[in-house]
């Protein structure tokens, strides 16, 4: 990101899920990403995941080049909101998109009207979750993350958005 650019979050697209179907550059790191096995990732499979009316998906573009790609969970039931299938282009990871993009969707969480916001991370992903933190996510109470985790394959990190956090 250095110098000025333009970016922007805007709603995903079809079209857009041949892009990030590229991003995942193994099978370990589409595990972190989405928990899928299979790899690559089939861009009908990203398109799918938009079916679900309760998911809200967003690209980053940077100068009109599609940089990062996430998505909003809504669950008006619980009254909260989780981020997830976070991912930035490989070619663009460590210039802080991820940072911008989580904020952008924190926003985006915070002026639907939520303030639980929510997002479970693989413990394994070291990266991840120092750019969550960055962006104003932290940890949840313990005795909540092992709730949440009984029912999951491994042992996320469960963190929760900061709407006080400086971006958000």
């Amino acid at each position: 990101m250095a110098g000025w650019t333009r970016m922007d979050l805007l709603p995903f697209a079809d079209a857009h899920a041949v892009t990030v179907a590229g991003w995942p550059t193994s099978a370990g790191e589409v595990v972190m990403w989405c928990g899928r096995k299979e790899f690559p990732i089939d861009k009908q499979t990203i398109t799918d995941w938009q079916r679900d009316d309760d998911v809200r998906a967003h690209v980053l573009v940077e100068d009109e080049k599609v940089v990062g790609y996430g998505e909003l969970w809504f669950d008006a039931e619980e009254d909260e909101v989780e981020l997830a299938r976070i991912v930035v282009a490989p070619d663009r990871r460590g210039e802080g998109f991820g940072r911008v993009l989580v904020r952008g969707l924190l926003a985006q969480a915070l002026g639907a009207g939520f303030s639980d916001v929510f997002m479970r991370v693989h413990p394994d992903n070291e990266k991840a979750l120092r750019c969550y933190r960055g962006a104003g996510f932290m940890p949840v109470d313990a005795g909540l993350a092992k709730s949440w985790n009984a029912a999951q394959p491994v042992n996320y990190v469960w963190l929760q958005g900061d709407a006080e956090a400086p971006g958000s």
